[in-house]
């Protein structure tokens, strides 16, 4: 048997392992935030708003837009676009396949998204600000980003299997918030320019089945689909999704790992590390010293509406539906959580940031609450983040059952959360087929899609052999009788 040293991974390799990391895309998140809203409160707030306003593109395609367009038009296409890949893979191979055991959360999510809703409709009412009543989408969604490094850094020691029920809340978070922008902020539809997008999404499904598969192909198509979308009165970035969604989440032609797989392995590192920071940094970019100042900000009823949604609709809502629905159902939470676990993901899930800015711009189009609005969302994330550290914390350190969920069954997934997880697709070879699609000794054996290279902390690793790499990475391969 030979021995196969591996090599240190390049400095580009390291780079790619580091941005993926769940706490390295929320802290970058947060410095672009950040420098944004230091800038446009500083004396040269003025030249923040012109880099913001400054227009560049074709004129002849309708596409001379400002550059704080083109992150939330066009780079946000991306990070949807692995939405729907991360959607797409979940339906097929991963969390969401299976309905029961994704029941919970899925409920968990909408009850999540509703609340929020409710309790900004409510205090618009009440305050008699009928002008933002147009915004009440805006704290229905949770940053996927952010809850997961808050939860790196703060939830160490808790299972893992907390974070998978976030994630999948998550994901049907981002569903639900698509399917909210697509239906409610939609205007002067264009049928035509629709039917294109179908046209180019049918032509991409088709090429990214093929053994070849040309990125450039995909590229260009992308891009035609992008343009029919912009051009049709739906927003731009749900053609990243409909795409995300023509991507095969089973091998094809021989290929040992799912095309989803492949596609996120590759665009993961390029939205966490500059998509979402270049969008934070125009987002976030609030004028509140100059102008009517901060108090007349603060003073907006849309401020305290979207505040509450977010800090007290969020858990309110994930709480609640998940005590009904456990409560009331043979439904039971995942092996190893707790309702008490739910307390500090139900805070962590009121930081909306990404796509509560967004849905801010779609609500108040005509500026009259755009910084109210903002202002509303920024306050709502921190205090979200804030508090749901101190109850991650908490939870933490505080003694485990060993039937946390109270199924009647000891808990067996208890593996710890250690603050190097990164963002990866998780997928299960009984569903796909071993290799060349031979059948698995164990069919109930969870395997995760192992990425290259050896982890930052250690600078050479020996493994005994290929076949015990293969082994390690999908199972070991049956015996041929």
């Amino acid at each position: 048997m030979t021995t196969t040293v591996m090599q240190r991974p390049s400095a580009a390799a390291r780079l790619r392992l580091w941005v993926t990391r769940e706490t390295t895309g929320g802290a970058l998140l947060l410095a672009a935030a950040l420098v944004a809203l230091i800038w446009a409160n500083t004396p040269w707030s003025e030249a923040y708003h012109a880099l913001s306003e400054f227009e560049v593109g074709p004129e002849a395609l309708h596409l001379h837009l400002p550059l704080a367009a083109w992150a939330s038009d066009g780079l946000l296409a991306l990070f949807f676009f692995l939405v729907g890949v991360e959607l797409k893979h979940d339906l097929v191979l991963g969390s969401l396949r299976n309905l029961k055991e994704a029941a919970v959360p899925v409920f968990a999510a909408m009850g999540g998204m509703a609340m929020p809703a409710v309790i900004y409709t409510v205090v618009i009412a009440v305050t008699g600000d009928s002008s933002a009543a147009h915004g009440w989408a805006i704290p229905t969604a949770t940053d996927i980003a952010f809850a997961l490094a808050v939860l790196a850094v703060f939830g160490r020691g808790l299972p893992r299997a907390l974070r998978m029920f976030l994630m999948t809340l998550a994901v049907v978070d981002d569903l639900l918030a698509i399917i909210v922008i697509a239906v409610f902020y939609t205007s002067d539809l264009n049928i035509v320019m629709l039917l294109g997008t179908v046209a180019a999404a049918v032509a991409f499904w088709f090429v990214v089945r093929t053994r070849r598969w040309p990125r450039w192909v995909l590229l260009l198509l992308g891009l035609v689909a992008w343009w029919f979308m912009h051009s049709s009165g739906v927003h731009a970035t749900i053609a990243g999704v409909i795409l995300g969604f023509c991507v095969p989440a089973r091998p094809v032609h021989g290929e040992e790992e799912p095309r989803t797989h492949q596609i996120n392995d590759a665009l993961q590192p390029l939205s966490a590390g500059i998509v979402l920071p270049v969008f934070a940094f125009f987002a976030a970019g609030v004028t509140f010293i100059t102008g009517e100042g901060i108090g007349e900000i603060l003073l907006q009823p849309v401020v305290l509406a979207i505040v509450l949604g977010l800090f007290v609709g969020k858990i309110t809502g994930v709480l609640l539906t998940t005590t009904l629905v456990t409560k009331l159902t043979p439904l039971r939470l995942p092996d190893a959580i707790g309702l008490r676990d739910l307390v500090p993901v139900g805070l962590i899930c009121g930081m909306g940031f990404t796509v509560s800015l967004l849905i801010a711009d779609l609500s108040f189009a005509d500026g009259d609450h755009t910084a109210g609005g903002k202002i509303g969302v920024l306050l709502g994330t921190a205090i979200s983040a804030i508090v749901g550290a101190i109850a991650l914390s908490r939870d933490a350190r505080m003694a485990r059952s060993a039937d946390m969920n109270l199924d009647g069954v000891p808990d067996v997934h208890t593996e710890p959360i250690t603050g190097q997880e990164r963002r990866e697709l998780a997928w299960r070879t009984d569903v796909i087929g071993f290799m060349d699609g031979d059948d698995i000794p164990d069919p109930d054996m969870e395997y995760m899609a192992a990425m290259d290279g050896v982890d930052l902390d250690v600078e050479t690793e020996f493994v005994d052999s290929i076949e015990e790499e293969r082994e390690g990475r999908y199972g070991p391969e049956p015996d041929e009788d």
